[in-house]
């Protein structure tokens, strides 16, 4: 009798519920906000772990009234699972191409935007702001003078590295917004010491490829993927038209780019006309735009979470095929994709490279092409994109996917 007893016990103990799944496969009703969970579990020291490719990327967490009223109050749902369950969950990952990764701390982030942009300008603070996840801004100033290394992870809001003001004399050099953007950027250049906006961009490059050099993790959207590397490669060569500095561009500009110090791409060449609204050969946003909304997306690739947990980590989604959408710079021509860099997805009408991500030094980039995932043709002057009629969006699962992976085990980024 007693045995019978010890077994109704032990079924009992493992039958009551010891964790919380949120799981990211179509049946979450709110996947962006799901992240600010995970995040806002990191920063209460909970345990979080991460199921790559296990029901679109999902999370146990520690059972917690705590954490169960967040995703109460913030619409994102969550699964009671008992300890049997986490047996079972746990060897069906063990079967297959999956893996369990965990999140050891909230990183620190910081999003390098100038002081006159909106919230909305900028899908991934619209992303951070939507999900509740906590982050500081800073911009020339604090970069150059050392502010990154209190940072773990930085993005570029959609900046021009080359100092050219995105290329928007043609449309817009009348326009007032246009005027503000070179007062501004002209008063903080000659602040710091520099005669030209260009000058001042370029050293600012210079800082955030040492910060990742040193370890720092870097996401960048739109036209700060291509200007950034521009900008290395050219490193105080003016390549800048008299539109843009009042005196002209080095005629052996071309000649004197240095490939070798760029982060993603290559052997590519510059677009100089002030009228046009590229910067160079890297970008194949014409493609996309002879394709139409009806034709454009991009597909995401598949990777071994036990063997490639970063660019699995990075491609977390519930869903493979992707709407695509347009930006300054929209995507990338992969002929201009160094062969070091891994394509995490692409449009496979063409050689067209929409996410990337590679390692530098100790750390890591990820270029994303496009303005805002939900917003195929975003304007300026447009309104802001409503997240909450996009709770599900696989677009900006991919923004937040990065704001997560540099919280994994320092062992798995490694492998």
């Amino acid at each position: 009798m007693k045995y019978i007893l010890l077994i109704i016990i032990i079924s009992i103990s493992f039958s009551a519920f010891a964790e919380i799944l949120i799981p990211m496969d179509p049946t979450q009703s709110n996947h962006l906000k799901a992240y600010g969970i995970a995040f806002t579990a990191l920063q209460k020291q909970f345990v979080v772990k991460w199921l790559l490719n296990y029901r679109g990327g999902s999370w146990i967490l520690p059972d917690s009234e705590e954490i169960e009223g967040l995703c109460n109050i913030r619409g994102v749902s969550y699964e009671n699972v008992s300890s049997l369950d986490i047996v079972a969950i746990t060897q069906e990952i063990e079967d297959g191409n999956m893996d369990i990764v965990v999140l050891e701390k909230e990183p620190k982030i910081a999003i390098y935007t100038p002081p006159n942009s909106l919230p909305w300008d900028d899908a991934v603070t619209l992303a951070l702001t939507y999900a509740q996840i906590q982050y500081e801004t800073l911009w020339d100033e604090e970069v150059l003078s050392g502010k990154l290394d209190d940072y773990d992870w930085i993005h570029l809001h959609h900046e021009d590295f080359t100092g050219q003001y995105g290329k928007f004399y043609s449309a817009f050099r009348n326009a007032g917004w246009y005027k503000e953007e070179v007062r501004i950027n002209e008063e903080m250049a000659f602040r710091l010491g520099f005669s030209k906006v260009w000058k001042l961009k370029h050293a600012v490059a210079e800082k955030i490829r040492e910060y990742v050099k040193n370890g720092g993790f870097l996401f960048a959207m739109c036209a700060a993927t291509d200007t950034f590397d521009i900008a290395l490669a050219a490193r105080n060569v003016d390549i800048c038209d008299a539109a843009f500095d009042d005196d002209g561009i080095d005629p052996a500009c071309e000649s004197k780019l240095d490939f070798s110090r760029t982060f993603a791409f290559e052997n590519f060449t510059l677009i100089k006309n002030p009228f046009a609204y590229e910067f160079s050969s890297i970008d194949a946003s014409d493609y996309a735009q002879l394709r139409g909304a009806e034709a454009d997306y991009f597909q995401l690739f598949d990777f071994s979470a036990k063997y490639d947990p970063v660019p699995t980590m990075l491609t977390q989604c519930h869903t493979s095929v992707i709407n695509g959408f347009l930006g300054q710079t929209t995507s990338f021509h992969k002929e201009f994709v160094k062969k070091s860099v891994i394509i995490l997805g692409e449009s496979p009408q063409v050689e067209e490279v929409k996410y990337l991500h590679g390692n530098f030094g100790k750390g890591t980039f990820t270029f994303y092409g496009g303005h805002d995932p939900e917003d195929y043709q975003h304007k300026i002057g447009d309104p802001e994109t409503v997240l909450d009629l996009h709770k599900q969006s696989p677009g900006y699962r991919l923004i937040l996917n990065n704001i997560l992976f540099p919280a994994a085990e320092k062992k798995k980024l490694k492998t």
